[in-house]
């Protein structure tokens, strides 16, 4: 799996902690080993740019996903190749902003790090075509979100 992990927040964040985490989201998906995604932080005016102009909302939020691939869950390829082998896919991009995440974190009574791991868990779903317009699909993602922190804390003993 290529998971690549770039701050340009000005922010001090455990990347290996993000790419580890986003390495165990993808597994618990069933994601193909090979698929690559990146993880961008940023700071608020980037993040801003960027939810203004692909969202048409102001200010800045606190994770956006740009999925890249059609993947959905249990068919995680970009497609076929002439033998009938799966390829891997391009997953997408999934942007964080830290300083959005450490206010939230602040108002929910956890770690900016929980903040992130949360975020960037949600981002990969939605890459993976997951969304929660709808009351049901809210269940379903929120869920599959909360599972896969779970997991993702007892493996790393916390």
């Amino acid at each position: 799996m290529s998971i690549e992990v770039l701050n340009e927040s000005g922010v001090a964040v455990d990347e290996n902690a993000i790419a580890e985490l986003s390495r165990h989201v993808l597994d618990g998906m069933r994601v193909h080993p090979l698929a690559e995604l990146s993880v961008l932080l940023v700071d608020e005016a980037a993040m801003a740019e960027l939810h203004e102009k692909w969202m048409d909302e102001p200010g800045p939020t606190d994770v956006l996903s740009f999925p890249m691939d059609e993947l959905r869950p249990g068919h995680m390829s970009g497609g076929a190749d002439e033998d009938g082998e799966s390829d891997p896919g391009l997953l997408g991009d999934v942007v964080l902003c830290p300083a959005v995440a450490e206010r939230q974190a602040r108002e929910a009574g956890h770690g900016t790090g929980d903040e992130l791991e949360l975020l960037c868990a949600h981002g990969i779903l939605h890459l993976l075509g997951y969304d929660h317009a709808e009351p049901e699909e809210h269940r379903e993602m929120f869920g599959l979100q909360a599972g896969l922190l779970t997991s993702w804390r007892k493996k790393r003993g916390g």
